[in-house]
C-alpha cells in the first residue's frame, strides 16, 4: 500500500512510480503496453515492469498498477510547521465520471484528486470546515461545498474562483443531493431542506417542519424526477420535483422490527430503498410497490449502522445487488441483498472507517478513516475472490503416493457456507482462505442479548461505572435481565384459587399498617403456595417476598414473577435440606469466608457460632432488615446483573465489613445482639441518614427557594430589560416609521417639486413655442406689410407718372385739365398723407405689441428667476441675457421714438409745404381771375370804343389818351397778373422738385424702417435661442 502525504503542496502526483524497463530508445509504446497487458491477463509470470508490490499501466501513457492491491493509495495530510499536526479529511465526493474525486479537511482545504491523471490539486481554501460536498453538477468543473457557517458555496476547479454564495440555513448542512440533470440541488440540515436552482443559484422552495419532527435526509431518486424526504419519526414521503406534489407515503414498518431510521441508500434504478439505524436490522423497501419486502439481520457484531451505499455494477442495469453497510465498529461489510451473504469487508477495528463513498461506475471506494486519512480501494481487487470462475466439474482421481497419508490429511472441515478441500502440497501456488465462524463468540453474544434491545454486557459496564441503574429505568432493566414471561393467564389461574389456608392469619404474625400492602402480600404468597406446595410450609417466604411486594405492589404479576424467578435461579438449592436451612449453601459461604477472612471464621468457631447465625438470617430476609431502601436496590441491581453466586459473596462481604464488632463479641447472645445491634445501628444510621437527607433536602429546598426567588427576580429584571428593550425597539421602530414617513413625505415633496419643475419646463417650452410662433407670425406679417408697401409704392409711382403725364397734357391742353390734375394731385396727396398716418398708426401698434411682448418676456423672465432661485449661476447668466434684451428693447424704443419724432417733424413740414402750395394755388387762382376780368374789361372798353368811334368818328383824341393812360395805369396790375401767370410754371417746377425730394425722403424712411424691422427680427430670434440655452 502506497501512502502519500500532501504536506504543504498545492499540486503533485497521488502516487509515485519507479522507472519501468523500456524498449526502443528508452520509451515504451502504447501498443506494447496493450499487448503485454493482455499477456498479463493470461500469464502473470510474463508481465513486464513488475515491482515488488505494484505494476502501473495506462492507455494514455501514464502507467497504472497491473496488480492493484485492495488499497490503491492512502492519502494523509500533515503540516510541516514548527508543531506538525494532522489535518483530518471530513468529506469526499466523486464526480460524474468516477475518475475524479474531491475531498475537504477540517481547515477548509479542498483538494481535487484525478485518479486517471494521477494528479492532485488544491482548488480552494475556505478557512472553515466543510460539512458536505457535491461534485456531480451540470458544469463539470464546478462543485458545491457546505461550510460550518451554514452557507453553501459554489467554486470552479479550473479558475479556482467563487461562482455563487447561497445562504438560508440556520444549522449545519450535512447533505447535498444533486438532480440527475445537474440543474437542481437539495441541501439538508436538521431543521429544514431547501431546493436550489443551479442555473441562477436562487432558492426555489423550502421544506419547513415542526420542531418536534427532525429531518434525517432529503435527496433525489436517481434517474427520476422524484424527491424522497425521510424524517426522524420514520415517515418517508415522495414528492414531484417540478410541482412538489406529494406522490405517496411509505407505510410504517411493523412493530416487531421497528427501528428508527438514520441512514438510507437507493439503487441506481430507484426501485429499492435500504434503511437502517441503531440496530443490526436492515429494511428493504420496494418503492414501486411501496411496501417493505425484506428485513436483513446483520451479524451480531453489528449493533448500529452508520452508513449505507449500493455498489454499482455495469451489468446489472441499475438494479444493484451489493450493499455496503458501515457499522459502529468502523468496518464496512458488503452483502448481497438477494442471497443475504457477506461478500467482503473493508476496514478493521484498528483502522476504522468514518465515512465512505463509491464511484458511479463502481471501480473505486473512497473512505475517510477514523484517523483522518483517505483510503482509495479497488473494487476489482476486493471482488477478485468472488468473481473467480467455478471449479471444473471433472475431477481426476490420482493414485496414492508412496508415502501414506495420515488421518489428519483426509479430514475436511465444514464451515458456514463453504467446504474446505484437503490440504494440498506446498508446491501449489493456489492458497485457499477458510473463513471460520466463531461459535463461542456467537453463543456469548446471544447469551448477552436481552429483550427490548438491551445487552447484558453493556448493562454491566453501565452498572460498573455508576454503581446502580437509573431509577427511572430500573424496573424495566430488571424485567429485561430476569426475562420475565409476563404470563397473565397462569397468574390469573393462581389468583383465582383464592387465599391459601396457610396465609389466612398472616396479619397476626406480620402486622402491617397498610391493608393494601397486606392484601397484596397475602395474594402473592398464596399464589406461590398454589404454584408449589413446598412454599406453603416455608417459614421465611414472607420475609423474602415482603421487599419485592412493597416494591411492586402496583403490579402483582411482575411481583410474583420476580419472586418466582429469584427463587428458581438464586434459591434453587435452598430446599435440598428442607425444612432445615440449606446446609450446602451455608457451607459454601463458610468456605468463602475461610478463604477471605480466616481470623473471623476462627473466632466464630471458637465461640460456637455457626453459619446459621451469621449467614442464614441475611439470606432469608435478602438483606431487607440490614439495608436501607436505596442500598437494597443497589444491591439487587448487582445481584440480578451477575451470577447467582454473587448473593453468597454478598453475605460474606457483609460479615467481613462487620468484623470489628463481631471480633469483640465473646458470647453467643452477644453475636445475636450484635446482629440486632448491627441492624439497629443500620436502622439508626438509616434514620440518621434520612434525617440528614431531610435536613439536606430542607437546606436544598431553602436554597432552591432562594434560587427560585433570585431566578424570579432575575426573570423580573430580564422581563423589565426585555420590556425596556421592547420599548426601545418600539421607540426605534417608531423612529424608523417616522423617519420612513418623513422620507416618504420628502420624497413626495421632491416628486411634487419635480412634477412642478416638469410642468414649468413644459410651460416654458409651450411659451417659447408660442413666442416662436408669434415671432414667426410677426415676421410673416412684416414681410406681408413690406410687400404691401412695395406694391403701394409701385402703385403710387405708377399713379404719379400717370398724373404727371395727365397734368402735362392738361397744361398743354387747357387750364381745366390742369385744375383737374391739381385736384387729382391734391387728392392723391391727401390720400398719401392718410396712408402715411395709417402706416404710422400700424407701426405704433406693432411697436406697442412688441413692447408688450417684451414686458411679458421680462415678467416671464422674473417668474422663471423666482422659480429657479437655487440655480444662481444660470440665473445670473439668464439675467444678463435678459438685461441685454431689455437694453436692446430700450434702444429700439428710443430709436423708434426718434423715428416717430422724425416722422412727425416730416409730417409738419409736409403740412407747411402743403399749406404754402395751397396758398400759391389760391394766389394763382386769384391772379387768373383778375387777368380774366381785366381782359374782359379791356375787350369791353375796346368794343365800346369801337362802337363809339363808329358812331362819332370826329371825337377828340385827348379823352382816349387819358383813357389809355388810365388803361396804362391799370396795365401794371395786369402785367403783374400776367407775370404772376407767367411765373406759375416755375412754381410748378418747384412743386415737382419738392415732390421728387419727398419721394427720396420717403424711400430713405422706408429703407430705415426695413433695416429696423430686420434688426428687430434678428433680436427676436436671438431671444428665442437664449431661453433654450438657459434651459439647457
Amino acid at each position: 500500500m502506497q501512502s502519500t502525504d500532501l504536506g504543504n503542496k498545492e499540486s503533485g502526483k497521488i502516487w509515485h512510480r519507479k522507472p519501468s524497463p523500456a524498449t526502443r530508445d528508452g520509451r515504451t509504446s502504447i501498443h506494447q503496453l496493450f499487448v503485454e497487458r493482455l499477456l498479463c491477463a493470461k500469464d502473470a509470470s510474463k508481465c513486464w515492469g513488475r515491482r515488488r508490490n505494484k505494476t502501473h499501466f495506462r492507455f494514455s501513457g501514464v502507467l497504472w498498477s497491473l496488480r492493484i492491491g485492495v488499497i490503491i493509495v492512502n492519502i494523509i495530510h500533515n503540516t510541516s510547521d514548527y508543531h506538525p499536526k494532522v489535518l483530518r479529511f471530513l468529506n469526499v465526493a466523486f464526480d460524474g465520471t468516477g475518475d475524479c474525486l474531491i475531498a475537504g479537511d477540517h481547515q477548509g482545504n479542498i483538494y481535487v484528486f484525478d485518479l486517471y491523471g494521477n494528479r492532485f490539486n488544491l482548488v480552494q481554501r475556505t478557512a472553515q470546515a466543510c460539512t458536505a460536498l457535491a461534485f456531480n453538477l451540470r458544469r463539470k468543473s464546478e462543485f458545491l461545498v457546505a461550510l460550518a457557517d451554514y452557507s453553501i458555496k459554489c467554486f470552479d476547479t479550473v479558475t479556482k474562483e467563487l461562482v455563487s454564495w447561497m445562504r438560508g440555513h440556520e444549522s449545519s448542512v450535512f447533505s447535498i443531493s444533486v438532480h440527475a440533470s445537474g440543474k437542481y440541488a437539495i441541501t439538508t440540515s436538521s431543521d429544514t431542506a431547501q431546493l436550489w436552482d443551479l442555473d441562477t443559484f436562487q432558492r426555489k422552495r423550502k421544506l419547513n417542519i415542526r420542531q418536534s419532527v427532525g429531518i434525517q435526509k432529503v435527496f433525489f431518486l436517481p434517474l427520476s424526477n422524484t424527491i424522497l424526504s425521510c424524517f426522524k419519526d420514520n415517515s418517508i414521503f415522495a414528492w414531484e420535483c417540478d410541482t412538489l406534489f406529494c406522490k405517496y407515503q411509505l407505510p410504517a414498518p411493523p412493530e416487531s422490527s421497528s427501528i428508527l431510521y438514520k441512514v438510507f441508500a437507493v439503487t441506481r434504478d430507484g426501485r429499492i430503498l435500504a434503511a437502517g439505524g441503531k440496530s443490526n436490522h436492515l429494511h428493504l423497501w420496494c418503492l414501486e410497490a411501496r411496501q417493505l419486502f425484506r428485513i436483513i439481520q446483520m451479524p451480531t457484531k453489528v449493533r448500529a449502522i452508520r452508513h449505507l451505499e449500493f455498489l454499482p455494477d455495469s451489468f446489472d442495469a441499475g438494479s444493484n445487488q451489493v450493499l455496503g453497510v458501515l457499522s459502529q465498529d468502523g468496518i464496512m461489510r458488503f452483502i448481497n441483498i438477494q442471497t443475504c451473504k457477506l461478500l467482503f469487508e473493508i476496514g478493521s477495528l484498528d483502522e476504522g472507517i468514518s465515512s465512505s463513498v463509491i464511484s458511479p461506475h463502481g471501480r473505486y471506494i473512497a473512505s475517510i478513516m477514523e484517523n483522518g486519512s483517505l483510503n482509495i480501494y479497488s473494487v476489482q481487487a476486493l471482488t477478485q475472490e468472488i468473481n473467480k470462475p467455478p471449479l471444473p466439474l471433472v475431477k481426476v482421481i490420482e493414485d496414492l503416493p508412496k508415502n501414506k497419508l495420515s488421518s489428519s490429511d483426509l479430514k475436511m472441515k465444514v464451515t458456514s457456507g463453504r467446504v474446505q478441500q484437503p490440504a494440498k502440497s506446498r508446491g501449489s501456488k493456489i492458497q485457499t482462505r477458510i473463513l471460520k465462524q466463531d461459535l463461542t463468540s456467537d453463543f456469548e453474544s446471544k447469551k448477552n442479548e436481552l429483550p427490548d434491545g438491551l445487552n447484558k454486557k453493556r448493562l454491566q459496564i453501565l452498572l460498573k461505572g455508576y454503581g446502580e441503574y437509573p431509577t427511572k429505568y430500573r424496573m424495566f432493566i430488571w424485567r429485561s435481565l430476569l426475562q420475565l414471561p409476563e404470563n397473565h393467564t397462569a397468574f390469573s389461574s393462581l389468583i383465582d384459587k383464592g387465599t391459601h389456608v396457610t396465609f389466612l392469619n398472616l396479619q397476626k404474625k406480620y402486622p402491617i399498617k397498610s391493608r393494601k400492602l397486606l392484601r397484596v402480600l397475602q395474594r402473592t404468597l398464596s399464589a406461590l403456595a398454589h404454584w408449589s406446595v413446598i412454599f406453603s410450609d416455608t417459614p421465611y417466604l414472607p420475609l423474602l417476598a415482603f421487599p419485592f411486594v412493597k416494591l411492586f405492589q402496583n403490579n402483582q404479576l411482575i411481583c410474583f414473577e420476580v419472586i418466582a424467578t429469584l427463587i428458581i435461579n438464586w434459591c434453587q438449592h435452598w430446599f435440598e435440606y428442607f425444612p432445615n436451612p440449606p446446609i450446602n449453601i451455608l457451607s459454601m459461604i463458610e468456605n468463602v469466608l475461610a478463604f477471605h477472612d480466616k481470623e473471623l471464621l476462627q473466632h466464630f468457631i471458637d465461640h460456637d457460632i455457626t453459619s446459621q447465625l451469621y449467614a442464614w438470617p441475611l439470606l432469608e430476609t435478602v438483606f431487607s432488615e440490614v439495608l436501607t431502601r436505596e442500598e437494597w436496590l443497589k444491591l439487587f441491581d448487582n445481584i440480578f446483573s451477575n451470577h447467582p453466586s454473587f448473593l453468597l459473596m454478598t453475605v460474606v462481604a457483609y460479615n467481613v465489613c462487620s468484623r470489628v464488632p463481631l471480633l469483640n463479641c465473646n458470647l453467643k447472645d452477644d453475636f445475636e445482639t450484635v446482629e440486632d445491634m448491627q441492624a439497629e445501628a443500620d436502622q439508626q444510621r438509616a434514620e440518621d441518614e434520612a434525617w440528614y437527607q431531610k435536613q439536606e433536602l430542607l437546606r436544598k429546598a431553602e436554597e432552591t427557594r432562594r434560587e427560585m426567588l433570585l431566578q424570579e427576580e432575575e426573570k423580573i429584571i430580564q422581563q423589565r430589560q426585555r420590556l425596556a428593550a421592547v420599548k426601545r425597539e418600539l421607540k426605534v421602530k417608531e423612529m424608523h416609521l417616522q423617519d420612513a414617513a418623513r422620507r416618504r413625505f420628502l420624497k413626495l415633496q421632491q416628486d411634487q417639486q419635480e412634477m412642478e419643475l416638469r410642468r414649468l419646463d413644459d410651460e416654458i417650452g409651450r411659451k417659447v413655442y408660442m413666442r416662436d410662433r408669434e415671432i414667426a407670425a410677426t415676421a410673416r406679417d412684416l414681410e406681408m406689410r413690406q410687400l404691401e408697401l412695395e406694391s403701394q409704392k409701385r402703385l403710387y409711382e405708377k399713379n404719379l407718372t400717370e398724373n404727371q403725364a395727365a397734368v402735362a397734357k392738361e397744361m398743354r391742353a387747357d387750364a381745366d385739365a390742369y385744375r383737374r390734375k391739381v385736384d387729382v394731385e391734391e387728392h392723391m396727396f391727401h390720400k398719401l398723407i392718410e396712408a402715411g398716418e395709417t402706416q404710422n398708426q400700424e407701426t405704433q401698434k406693432v411697436i406697442k405689441e412688441n413692447l408688450a411682448k417684451a414686458e411679458q418676456a421680462c415678467l416671464n423672465t422674473d417668474w422663471q428667476i423666482q422659480s429657479l432661485h437655487k440655480q444662481k449661476r444660470d440665473d445670473l447668466q439668464r439675467n444678463r441675457c435678459y438685461q441685454q434684451v431689455a437694453k436692446l428693447l430700450r434702444e429700439n424704443r428710443r430709436k423708434e421714438i426718434e423715428r416717430l419724432n422724425a416722422m412727425v417733424e416730416q409730417e409738419a413740414k409736409k403740412w407747411k409745404e402743403a399749406e404754402g402750395k395751397e396758398f400759391c394755388l389760391r394766389s394763382a387762382k386769384k391772379a387768373s381771375a383778375l387777368s380774366d376780368a381785366s381782359r374782359k374789361w379791356f375787350l369791353k372798353q375796346e368794343i365800346n370804343a369801337a362802337v363809339e368811334h363808329a358812331e362819332n368818328p370826329c371825337h377828340k383824341e385827348e379823352p382816349r389818351f387819358q383813357n389809355e393812360q388810365e388803361d396804362s395805369s391799370c396795365l401794371p396790375r395786369t402785367s403783374h397778373l400776367n407775370a404772376s401767370s407767367e411765373m406759375h410754371p416755375s412754381t410748378q417746377i418747384s412743386l415737382n422738385r419738392r415732390a421728387v425730394e419727398w419721394d427720396t425722403t420717403e424711400q430713405n424712411l422706408i429703407q430705415k424702417v426695413r433695416n429696423l424691422r430686420q434688426r428687430l427680427t434678428a433680436q427676436a430670434r436671438h431671444r428665442c435661442q437664449t431661453p433654450h440655452l438657459l434651459a439647457a
